[in-house]
């Protein structure tokens, strides 16, 4: 059976930006970002990939043109091949109603109320009905699929069932939280056999989102809300949260059955709605360190508090032992860490594909374990890794380098070549950028598109976040780990593995001065674990530059600058390598220098 899936929609951005005000900053306020598709052929996903590595729009709603033409080209495949489509949506008419029905209740003024109502009926008929979204997918596609071979897959349901298929078909209880999907921000649950099932009685409606909430406070700092909530994780490490914490004592209510609500409902149609509540709480906004990582702080801990009261309803609900944590929340690496020590689940994930990056995947592996013809059958264990995007041979490369000859000079190198010179330069103060195989899918650069550099320098931090990556100057890198040697160096508590960035853990206070450019302000950091099975080069590399050092990591952050997506193709890498202060770049097999260094 033949899956294609896909997420984004042609005129969503412009809708929103007319009828919710989702312009500059607030321009990620709305649905279908992260757009992109997935192929899977008789349950194995042989291809996906965002759409912005190809139209180099970063978190674009667009419609994914280039992710399905190049998903099918990569399988040889026509859409007359295609057994069933995918969306990672379900806007009926009923849930449209119950949306509508949710709207009239809540307490708002009346005139915004109505506006409120009316832009989600025509959002409805214009962008995200069933019909809507079948004119879309032939307009751009030239192609209209047959009806009844669409499956309309629930937002939750697809972040749950990514989870599960990137897992391996584990049964397992799921928590999913993001900012909101058709009409819920949060969703308890269980898989069993490719069944999902939900704990209605602790959903969480979208005006009590957790997710929306942290955007709010990601934009009261002054950051892009739902884009750079990260930064806000990040910054909280630089403060303890305020005692007592007015998020938690007076903002923040729990209930029975792992819900939870707020004292004052949140306008999810109005970001700025809750900044003087922030003021009154922290005082008058100010453009300082101290100021912001108090407030992250504080909003650290509350994420803590909520995720916490929902894990703890989970337990109680479902016997099974393994965890999974999905959605745009699960994102928040340094709460999953205390999150998963502090619950009695023997193992809990959370999937490269977490945000809605990772949607298309699930929507696909949805429709196929859920099909009639599938019933009763047993299912393959999927072959599970993030590189599931394009990759390019060395005629391609060899074509880029061409067409910037004048700038750069290269060598060609064997494996071995490569991981000798390469480790010797990581030697020294430098940044490499590192380029090759398929693109790893998921917002995290998992080491075949990463700049790398060696942590034993102190500043290693500022050279790279002023040079090249041109951002906040509080942010840390991740360090990447042979997973046989991460117990050594971090304190892993019950894990034994953190190969997608997702988990936080802190640094042994014998390697904090070995790592010092991979070490936050608070002593950890957010850790990559590599084997050779998944990326052999990678590990011998570091390997090598270990023997050659006796540092065990080396920093891996995406390759790309601040406000771009990560370079997809050879010609992105080399414009970003010559559009930074990045020292070499290695193509495949091909060690790069800038035509200065040449000379």
């Amino acid at each position: 059976m033949i899956v294609l899936a896909c997420n984004g929609f042609s005129r969503v951005s412009e809708f929103f930006a007319a009828n919710f005000g989702a312009v500059g900053k607030d321009k990620h306020y709305l649905l279908g970002h992260d757009a992109g598709a997935a192929l899977l052929i008789d349950g194995e996903v042989v291809a996906a990939v965002e759409e912005e590595r190809l139209n180099r729009d970063k978190k674009t709603t667009d419609f994914p043109i280039q992710s399905i033409r190049w998903c099918l080209e990569q399988a040889a495949l026509t859409f007359d091949d295609v057994d069933l489509l995918a969306i990672p949506w379900n806007w009926s008419t009923e849930v449209v109603n119950e949306v509508i029905a949710d709207i009239a209740a809540a307490p708002m003024d009346p005139a915004a109320q109505r506006q409120l109502m009316d832009g989600i009926r025509r959002l409805a008929i214009e962008i995200v009905s069933p019909e809507a979204i079948l004119a879309d997918f032939a307009t751009r596609t030239g192609y209209a699929p047959d009806p009844a071979k669409v499956v309309f897959v629930p937002h939750h349901y697809a972040h749950a069932m990514t989870g599960y298929y990137l897992a391996g078909l584990k049964d397992s209880a799921f928590l999913v939280s993001d900012g909101r999907a058709e009409r819920f921000s949060s969703v308890l649950g269980e898989i069993r056999d490719g069944r999902i099932r939900v704990f209605d009685e602790s959903t969480i409606g979208a005006e009590f989102s957790i997710g929306i909430l942290f955007s709010a406070i990601t934009r009261f700092l002054g950051f892009v809300p739902n884009n750079d909530e990260y930064k806000v994780m990040g910054l909280s490490g630089y403060a303890e949260p305020p005692s007592p914490n007015p998020f938690v004592e007076d903002l923040l209510q729990l209930h029975e059955d792992g819900r939870y609500s707020f004292r004052r409902p949140l306008e999810t149609d109005n970001p700025r709605g809750l900044d003087p509540l922030f003021e009154q709480y922290f005082g008058p906004f100010e453009d300082s360190l101290e100021y912001q990582a108090r407030v992250a702080a504080a909003a650290q801990e509350m994420l803590g508090v909520v995720t916490n009261h929902q894990l703890r309803a989970l337990e109680a609900k479902s016997d099974l032992n393994h965890l999974l944590f999905e959605g745009g929340v699960a994102l928040n690496c340094l709460n999953n860490t205390p999150l998963f020590e502090g619950s009695r689940f023997a193992d809990m994930e959370v999937s490269f594909g977490a945000s809605d990056t990772g949607i298309v995947i699930g929507a696909a592996a949805h429709a196929w374990l859920n099909h009639p013809d599938n019933a009763g059958r047993p299912k393959p264990t999927p072959h599970v890794t993030p590189y599931l995007g394009p990759e390019y041979d060395d005629t391609a490369i060899e074509q880029a380098l061409r067409e910037f000859g004048d700038r750069v000079g290269w060598t060609r190198l064997d494996d071995d070549e490569i991981v000798d010179q390469v480790s010797k330069l990581l030697t020294e103060k430098v940044v490499i950028g590192w380029f090759e195989g398929r693109i790893e899918h998921g917002p995290r650069a998992l080491g075949h598109r990463s700049i790398l550099a060696n942590p034993k320098f102190p500043d290693i931090k500022d050279v790279i976040n002023t040079r090249v990556k041109h951002r906040e100057p509080f942010r840390p890198f991740a360090p990447l780990v042979l997973e046989a040697d991460a117990p050594q160096v971090f304190e892993l508590g019950r894990k034994t593995r953190s190969p997608y960035m997702t988990f936080v853990f802190p640094v042994r206070p014998e390697f904090r001065d070995v790592i010092p450019g991979a070490t936050h302000v608070d002593g950890t950091s957010r850790v990559q674990t590599i084997t050779d099975r998944e990326n052999p080069r990678l590990a011998a590399l570091l390997r090598r530059f270990t023997a050659l050092t006796d540092v065990p990591c080396l920093i891996n952050t995406s390759f790309n600058v601040a406000g771009e997506p990560i370079v997809c193709t050879p010609a992105d890498a080399l414009r970003c390598f010559l559009g930074t202060e990045i020292d070499y770049v290695v193509l495949g097999n091909y060690l790069v220098t800038k035509a200065a260094a040449v000379r």
